[in-house]
């Protein structure tokens, strides 16, 4: 027989080998055991972190850049000045007759040899760059907040995708105990079948029915075993366990949920998402404001002091330090900065309307999960009473075929449509877990599953789901 549930299975199985030794575990911890040892989580965080360090490191823009500078150079001749050089040189009022100096007509001096070295320290402080490093420094953080964001979105997504493996085995297990149900009432049937035949009250044809039946039966069950085996196998390895992890939890459903605008308004406050829109936004912004920055002028304090000099004229003659203040204009810019301030604001634009767009997304998706959730409760609680009616028809029909009103089939088919019955059950309320749980990632209140399962099969009321994560019940 095939069932729904298989598919379930089938999905979540990833055909690893299942260890001998098993440890139970609740959801709550195995939440808690991924977020500790998930490699993509720690990726993450290793990303929040670095985006961190360059936030820092934008800092120092404030600070003034300080440099060791040395130099050597080579001129192609020693740099000198004759004595005549010297008298042409020196100015003297028009009505005098120009100065001779006759011992200096055949002299010279060096001013500078042709190897140069000289050694200094050279400092920069920008005061003004057109809010160039504010805006600078307001993308790095918005950077972060992206990373962390991001991180939270990752979050959510393991969160969800351990609710289905980790129920996937919990269903397994109860699909396996519905099989070997199925495969016990048959092989009392078969049994039952074998004395009623050896007394002549039942053609063999409902025997040889009977142990058919079994025989698949048998089939099912160790083929839902191998299910559950490689369902197991799977949870274990997502958890990063050497020890086989088997769940502790068990399926089940709420009378009621909270209020579907609870999730509605939690979700479209805290969503990470639209936290990542908000940094692009600010990072947009920031790079409106550096384009903006560059149509003005960059003033800065500088100063340089001298550490070493040549043992000459012209090292005697330079001052040892000096200090300025410089302006920086730019005419001509080739970047293209008009172009660029309108690509930021179209950036900005865009992003407005993305937020929008995700804000309508979001909501149709929590009121989607929501009624699902509901759905699969309804579910459940219909099924309640198709359960009795199978299992008073399985009690007829095998009380009919002793008395030899009813054949082999029809005891198969009940216990079959029994099993089917009760199977339909259990998928049900895996799909209300998973449904729940993708309600939690994205109000992102995952932390509060635990206040649903302590009351199983009751209501669960909020008029809000709480801004410290609390969800409260009655």
């Amino acid at each position: 027989m095939k069932l729904k549930y298989k598919r379930i299975i089938i999905a979540l199985a990833c055909g690893l080998t299942f260890p001998a030794s098993a440890q139970e575990v609740s959801f709550s911890q195995a939440w808690d055991l991924v977020q500790q040892q998930n490699n993509s989580l720690a990726a993450g965080q290793a990303n929040v972190d670095r985006y961190q360090n360059l936030q820092s490191s934008k800092k120092s823009l404030n600070l003034p850049s300080v440099t060791l500078n040395a130099n050597y150079t080579r001129l192609d001749d020693d740099v000198t000045l004759s004595g005549e050089q010297l008298a042409d040189s020196i100015t003297t009022p028009t009505a005098l007759p120009p100065i001779s100096i006759p011992f200096l007509a055949n002299s010279y001096s060096t001013i500078a040899e042709k190897d140069v070295f000289t050694s200094s320290i050279r400092a920069v402080w920008p005061i003004f760059t057109g809010g160039k490093i504010i805006s600078a420094q307001s993308i790095a953080a918005a950077q972060t907040d992206e990373a962390r964001a991001q991180l939270e979105m990752d979050r959510q997504a393991r969160f969800e995708d351990l609710a289905k493996y980790y129920f996937g085995v919990v269903l397994s297990k109860r699909v396996v105990q519905t099989y070997q149900s199925v495969e016990e009432g048959l092989e009392q049937h078969a049994n039952f079948a074998s004395k009623l035949e050896q007394q002549g009250q039942i053609a063999r044809v409902e025997k040889l029915q009977a142990d058919a039946s079994l025989a698949k039966a048998r089939v099912d069950r160790k083929k839902s075993e191998r299910d559950l085996e490689i369902a197991v196998s799977a949870l274990t390895q997502i958890l990063n366990q050497s020890q086989t992890v088997t769940p502790k939890s068990a399926l089940f459903i709420n009378e009621n949920l909270p209020p579907l605008s609870a999730y509605t308004n939690e979700t479209l406050a805290t969503y990470p998402g639209l936290s990542i829109l908000d940094a692009k936004e600010k990072q947009a912004k920031g790079l409106t404001d550096v384009q903006k920055g560059k149509y003005y002028p960059d003033v800065y304090l500088y100063g340089d002091y001298s550490l070493y000099e040549d043992d000459s004229l012209a090292a005697q003659l330079t001052p040892d330090w000096f200090v300025g203040v410089g302006v920086s204009i730019p005419l001509i810019e080739t970047s293209g900065r008009s172009g660029q301030l309108e690509a930021a604001h179209s950036a900005v634009l865009q992003i407005t309307h993305l937020r929008a767009q995700a804000k309508q997304d979001l909501s149709v998706l929590v009121q989607k999960t929501y009624l699902e959730a509901e759905q699969s409760m309804e579910e459940v609680k219909g099924l309640e009473t198709s359960i009795e009616l199978a299992e008073e028809n399985l009690r007829l029909r095998k009380k009919m075929f002793s008395q030899g009103l009813s054949n082999s089939l029809d005891v198969v088919d009940a216990e079959l449509y029994l099993a089917s019955i009760q199977t339909q059950q259990h998928v049900a309320r895996f799909n209300y877990l998973i449904s729940l749980n993708k309600l939690l990632a994205l109000s992102g209140k995952m932390n509060t599953f635990s206040q649903y399962e302590s009351r199983p099969n009751k209501s669960v009321t909020s008029t809000t789901l709480g801004a410290q994560g609390e969800v409260n019940v009655n």
